[in-house]
């Protein structure tokens, strides 16, 4: 049994069941309890589904080369697919691998990366629009569409060997390992159990506190999926050409 339809399907899927089954609670100021509840199991299930659909790619590249078997699995494991250095790895073997079958790939095109990422925006658009999600957090999405309108085609992609460029000034790999990755790691280890869970007035005021917001988070999660989705459609189709 192969993985395709699960690693095909977006994990946008899972906001889209957050924001339809969290319509019921409303949106009053009774309900702003619960949000943070909400968003951090949405967060959660978004990081858990792309960790495994990244093995799951792993395990299908594994299936057809051989050598990449022995590779990945005996002599370069990787772990839980969480941390960026991760999926950075599985990025760049799954170009190597459609360079296998078709010389002439490179990397994804200027084109084919402004159509990936304004169908992204559009769809986070779409799913958080009337939302009662969206409702009771406004500021931090406002905040999240200010930050958002930064990121370009110029910000991912651009190379056979980086997932996200840091040569820019958002730089989308350092959001994700120092603010994403950790809060990841914060939730899935209940660390905040021990610690106090508020922000100190020092962070409150460092710029770099704005990226800590949950839709910036599932923008990005949501980008690596696309990406990975793209170049496996692509993989999937140097394959049938063999």
């Amino acid at each position: 049994m192969n993985h395709n339809s699960f690693i095909l399907n977006p994990i946008t899927s899972i906001l889209l069941d957050a924001t339809s089954v969290s319509s019921g609670i409303g949106s009053g100021i009774e309900t702003f309890p619960v949000l943070d509840y909400v968003l951090q199991s949405v967060f959660l299930k978004m990081t858990g589904a792309q960790e495994q659909k990244l093995k799951c790619i792993c395990w299908e590249l594994a299936t057809n080369d051989y050598e990449y078997r022995y590779h990945r699995f005996t002599k370069k494991q990787l772990g839980e697919c969480s941390h960026y250095s991760e999926k950075k790895e599985i990025y760049k073997d799954l170009i190597i691998q459609i360079k296998k079958h078709n010389s002439s790939f490179s990397v994804l095109s200027l084109e084919e990366r402004n159509k990936l990422l304004k169908e992204l925006n559009n769809s986070i658009v779409a799913i958080f629009f009337e939302s009662n999600l969206k409702t009771l957090a406004q500021k931090k999405f406002n905040d999240y569409q200010a930050i958002w309108s930064n990121i370009s085609n110029v910000h991912f992609a651009c190379d056979s060997n980086n997932l996200f460029s840091d040569k820019n000034s958002y730089s989308l790999k350092d959001i994700y390992e120092n603010h994403l990755y950790r809060q990841r790691n914060s939730i899935a280890h209940n660390t905040i159990s021990y610690q106090q869970n508020l922000p100190t007035l020092k962070n409150l005021v460092d710029k770099r506190y704005e990226f800590e917001n949950y839709f910036v988070f599932f923008s990005i999660l949501a980008l690596i999926d696309a990406i990975f989705i793209e170049l496996y459609k692509k993989y999937l189709h140097a394959l049938e050409n063999i």
